[in-house]
This record gives structure tokens, C-alpha cells and sequence, in this order.
């Protein structure tokens, strides 16, 4: 059972190109929530920042890691492994702040699996539409056609996770969606069950599968 005065954990996952990033970060300035920043062994994109975006680690380097039990949670993403460092979350949780991760669905398995005492809210981020995530992919620093099919692929193995996430979100417009998820984090804190219509999303998902 958590104290009133431990930090609570959000979890954002999405497929890529949803826009979870993007909400995590507005909602870290707007929340004054402390973003858990994930290893990683892919390098960095062009307007990324070691220590700032990710930690940018060698495989070695990682595997390190996993076998001397740091990671809280750690999955393997497009042939790229990610893992979130347990003891700076833990520490920033006992002193009453409150965490937000950016990580896909493996990772948010293990961190449920682990039943932490602390509170935790799940949200699962998805595009408008197919098109919409194309395109983003496309606009991305993702010129590959290559990479951009693999990554659409993959969408369509992880949209079925949604039903494993307290809410579902969808990303049309950044600021409505932020919003949306703001309104969901107090209502689920004040015992409330806020604006979420289920039905709505198991729509929209419909237009999302093939």
C-alpha cells in the first residue's frame, strides 16, 4: 500500500509515431513530473541529447546492466534494446515525485508484473488514423521506405495491446490530448471515474486493423 506522500508512475506507450514522446514532455513542463530517461542502445537521432532524451549505451554496456538487476523494466525494440534504471525511479517515488515513462507495452508488462506499492496509471496513445501515421513516420527522420513499412507493421501487432492499458488516448491534436490525459490522472487520483468512453476507442481501433 502506497503513502499519501510517495510520487505516483504514468505510463505512456504508444506504437511508433503516436506521439508519446511529444505528450510526455508537456507533460512533465505543465505537471512538474520527473521523466524516467531510458537507456538505449540505438544511436541517437539528430536533435537528440545523451543524458537529456536517453542514456546512448553500447549493447556490452547494456547487458552490464541487466545482469547486475539496475533496469526496473527493459524490452528489445526494432533489434534496439531500452530499459528504465530502477534505483533513480525508486528513490525519486520515496521522496514524493512523481514519475512519467515513455516506454512500449513489454516494459509496461514488467513494471505491472512487479506490483510495486507505488500508484500507477496507464495510457496507451494512438494516431487518428493510418494515413496520419504514415505520414508522421514518413516526416520523421525516417526517409527509409524500408523502415517506415516495418514500423507500420509493427503497429499492427502492438494496437492490440490497447485493451492491457487503463485508458486509451487518441493523438489528433497534442494540446485536446494532453488535456484529455490531465483531466484522466486527477479523476483516477480523486477516486472518479472522468470523461473516457471505451466504446468510442473500440471504434475507432475497428478503422485501425486491417
Amino acid at each position: 500500500m502506497s503513502s499519501t506522500k510517495d510520487g505516483i508512475i504514468i505510463i505512456l506507450s504508444s506504437p511508433s509515431g503516436a506521439g508519446k514522446t511529444t505528450l510526455v514532455r508537456k507533460i512533465s513542463n505543465l505537471k512538474d513530473f520527473i521523466i524516467s530517461i531510458s537507456y538505449t542502445t540505438r544511436k541517437p537521432r539528430t536533435d537528440e541529447v545523451n543524458g537529456k532524451d536517453y542514456f546512448f549505451i553500447n549493447k556490452e554496456e547494456f547487458k552490464k546492466l541487466i545482469s547486475l538487476g539496475e533496469f526496473l523494466e527493459y524490452a528489445k525494440v526494432f533489434g534496439n534494446y531500452y530499459g528504465s534504471a530502477k534505483k533513480k525511479i525508486i528513490e525519486n517515488l520515496k521522496k514524493g515525485k512523481n514519475v512519467i515513462f515513455d516506454i512500449d507495452w513489454q516494459g509496461t508488462e514488467q513494471i505491472k508484473g512487479r506490483r510495486l506499492k507505488y500508484q500507477l496509471i496507464t495510457f496507451f496513445i494512438l494516431p487518428p488514423s493510418r494515413k496520419v501515421l504514415f505520414d508522421r513516420l514518413s516526416n520523421r527522420d525516417m526517409k527509409d521506405k524500408f523502415i517506415v513499412e516495418e514500423r507500420m507493421k509493427k503497429f499492427d501487432q502492438d494496437i492490440l495491446k490497447w485493451k492491457d492499458y487503463d485508458f486509451v488516448v487518441i493523438n489528433d491534436d497534442l494540446e485536446t490530448c494532453y488535456n484529455q490525459i490531465s483531466n484522466l490522472i486527477n479523476a483516477k487520483l480523486n477516486n472518479n471515474e472522468g470523461d473516457y468512453d471505451q466504446q468510442f476507442i473500440e471504434k475507432h481501433i475497428k478503422t485501425l486493423i486491417n
